[in-house]
């Protein structure tokens, strides 16, 4: 089930658990929302590349993320029943081609939608949930839950936090994420150019942090840390790549003017660069001596799979799923929740050694190839399938 227009990361997990899963003993099918005026969504677009997949176009209605009764169905009703016949009509689907899964997000039509398409077609159903599982989701995706029969966290800590709001610990499994590796093959940049664009002087570090803006992806803490770093290298640049999540903080400020306003307060500007959103993530990682994001509770952090698969030691957090990604000491060095010190050591202790950050990027980069890819995660997933059949 792909219900969401956006390709997010989420979907970009998907994707790859679709490409990877054994064609000798799995057939795929994707529900993905019908072409809007013969234009084709994000997400159509990349699930129509991946091979050997029978799509089925689907009319999913209108997001059910609005929590008002009212607002939803004044939104609603002009869709429902085109959307009701082509959701009765994926069931159907699913009853006639034999399918036996109907794999979903915790996205609140993936998970309400797939329950129910599962159930009228004789199927069986697993929620993949990416996020940490709290009571903050909503009643009928928790009920959905409930009803799945299988159920996924991208990571030990999202298995457990499932786990922790009282599902049947048999039905939950951690199945870490995976990077798509044939997506990131070596590739020649021209990192002086990069750091020519940014102003980054001859042998000064460069620190990169990649996300949407958003308070829980710690970039106060990083900028907090920063005056220490600049102490010891005045000539520091920092790229805060991203832009403002619009989810994130409804009706309060601006997350970026927040940290705009720390620059001011701790004199960073001359030593930090806001980018705002960026198609060349990986190039400027790649430009990078080091990637920091101290996200809070993250629940895997691709992320920090790419930054090390480019080799790329990672200053973190010891917390969430960011742990069983970033080995510490190994992969880069992670510190305690609101230990704002103890990044700024990390910091330090990377950008004053060149062959331990050497070392780490290559351990990273080996994490990544040998553990951290798609196929494992592909191969995971089947064995969910199976003990759910099964069982």
């Amino acid at each position: 089930m792909q219900s969401q227009d956006f390709f997010g990361a989420d979907s970009q997990i998907h994707a790859s658990i679709m490409r990877h899963l054994d064609r000798d003993r799995f057939e795929v099918h994707c529900a993905i929302p019908r072409d809007e005026r013969g234009e084709r969504c994000a997400s159509s677009q990349a699930v129509r590349a991946v091979p050997d997949v029978h799509i089925r176009p689907t009319d999913f209605g209108p997001s059910l993320e609005q929590r008002s009764v009212g607002g939803l169905l004044r939104r609603a009703v002009p869709d429902v029943l085109p959307a009701v016949w082509s959701l009765l009509g994926l069931a159907w689907y699913v009853r006639r081609r034999r399918i036996r899964v109907v794999h979903c997000t915790e996205k609140p039509r993936d998970a309400i939608y797939g329950t129910v398409v599962a159930k009228l077609g004789g199927a069986r159903c697993v929620i993949h949930v990416h996020v940490k599982a709290e009571t903050w989701i909503r009643g009928s995706v928790r009920r959905a839950m409930g009803h799945a029969c299988a159920l996924i966290g991208v990571s030990e800590f999202v298995a457990g936090s499932i786990r922790d709001l009282g599902y049947d610990p048999a039905k939950v499994t951690g199945v870490l994420n995976g990077l798509e590796l044939d997506d990131w093959h070596d590739r020649d940049v021209d990192t002086e150019a990069i750091r020519r664009e940014f102003g980054v002087a001859p042998g000064a570090p460069l620190i990169v942090s990649a996300s949407r803006l958003y308070r829980y992806k710690g970039q106060h803490d990083l900028l907090a840390a920063l005056p220490d770093v600049v102490a010891r290298f005045p000539d520091l640049k920092v790229l805060i790549v991203g832009a403002d999540d619009p989810r994130g903080h409804p009706g309060e400020e601006r997350y970026s003017d927040v940290l705009r306003g720390l620059c001011d307060e701790l004199d960073l500007n001359r030593n930090v660069v806001f980018t705002g959103w960026r198609s060349d993530v990986r190039e400027l990682m790649t430009a990078s001596d080091v990637y920091a994001m101290p996200s809070f509770e993250e629940p895997f952090g691709m992320v920090f799979t790419e930054a090390m698969h480019l080799r790329r030691p990672v200053v973190a957090l010891n917390n969430g799923g960011t742990r069983e990604v970033v080995e510490h000491g190994r992969s880069g060095l992670l510190s305690e929740p609101g230990d704002v010190p103890e990044i700024a050591r990390n910091l330090l202790t990377l950008l004053d050694d060149d062959a331990l950050r050497r070392r780490m990027g290559a351990d990273g980069r080996r994490r990544v190839v040998e553990l951290l890819n798609s196929e494992r995660m592909a191969d995971d997933v089947e064995r969910v399938y199976e003990r759910m059949l099964a069982g």
